[in-house]
């Protein structure tokens, strides 16, 4: 995957990833609900972190923070997100889909009101 883009890699693919990174070093029994989504939680306030006390000015400009940190940060977090949908088998692109119909029912735009 050290080749990888968002327009060449599939969801499917980041599953598989994570899965195998996983499975070759047997967590498969440390990865339940409870232990993926609090590693979620916590891998998510690293993440708040780089941009704690910064100003919305600075994180706009890109001010105060260092971006290749804050992507290690979000690919813990998109991989915890992945980990967890592969221990509740749950589909992840369906369930944005589903969330997505939702949140445009709950959220139309300003000139649809």
């Amino acid at each position: 995957m050290s080749n990888s883009s968002d327009d060449q890699t599939t969801v499917r693919d980041l599953r598989r990833a994570i899965q195998e990174f996983v499975d070759e070093r047997e967590w498969r029994k440390f990865h339940n609900a409870k232990n993926l989504s609090m590693s979620l939680a916590i891998e998510a306030g690293e993440l708040m972190e780089h941009f704690q006390w910064l100003t919305s000015d600075e994180v706009v400009s890109g001010q105060g923070y260092d971006a290749a940190e804050v992507a290690e940060e979000l690919a813990d977090v998109a991989s915890y997100t992945l980990a967890l949908a592969n221990a509740l088998d749950i589909d992840l692109s369906s369930a944005i889909a589903h969330k997505m119909v939702k949140n445009r029912l709950k959220y139309p735009p300003p000139d649809a009101v």
